[in-house]
């Protein structure tokens, strides 16, 4: 008799979501100032209850829908009016099932999603970190902008996290469900971005003529 597969059971969880025009990743640090009364009682409560909350990207549009949740790792500042400084980071991505409009703040019952798709090989994640590195260093960076990896891991998050890139495209690759999948975008990022960087920094180093670039 054939093995009759077990069923996966996805069980949804229910997290207050914070709009932002942002793109959180899992990994990524998003420092964030609460003035608003409800987002004050929001953080106040996963503080309390050390829980997790919803970072989604608001679009004209309306919401993405998948998102990425966030822990409060330090509060920076407590003002006496309420309002925080706050510093978090990004846990799992999630995909949003249903909105819930009962409290103040926006909550929604969501499946965390993880990659099931196939993963980059190490080639083409040493060929990513190289170019990335690449990218952050003519782009001016200072080093602090440069993400630890593990060559042996998949690491297309990581890089997505810290590209220069419109939040369409950011929110296109935390979408995406296949490590291989991200990275190739990632490479033909990379591709079009490196000759127009690599052009500037030649003629930064070309030395100043009469009016004209000899």
């Amino acid at each position: 008799m054939l093995a009759v597969p077990a069923t996966r059971i996805i069980i949804p969880m229910k997290i207050p979501l914070f709009p932002l025009d942002v793109v959180l990743f899992p990994g990524a640090a998003l420092p964030l100032h609460i003035f608003e009364e409800r987002y004050k009682q929001m953080i106040g409560e996963c503080l309390r209850q050390k829980s997790v909350f919803g970072v989604v990207r608001a679009r004209h549009e309306g919401l993405a829908v998948v998102g990425c949740t966030a822990e409060v790792t330090t509060v920076l500042h407590s003002y006496d009016d309420g309002r925080l400084d706050i510093l978090c980071q990004g846990c799992k991505r999630f995909e949003i099932e249903l909105l819930d409009n009962s409290r103040d703040f926006l909550q929604a019952e969501v499946d965390l999603i993880a990659d099931d798709g196939m993963e980059a090989t190490r080639e083409q994640r040493e060929q990513c970190a190289a170019m990335h590195f690449e990218m952050l260093h003519l782009s001016g960076s200072d080093g602090h902008d440069f993400p630890r990896m593990d060559l042996s891991t998949p690491i297309s998050l990581t890089l997505a996290a810290t590209i220069p890139s419109d939040p369409g495209f950011k929110q296109d690759l935390l979408s995406m469900r296949s490590d291989v999948q991200r990275s190739l975008r990632l490479l033909k990022f990379y591709d079009a971005v490196l000759p127009k960087l690599r052009g500037g920094a030649m003629l930064q180093q070309v030395p100043g003529g009469n009016g004209h670039i000899m």
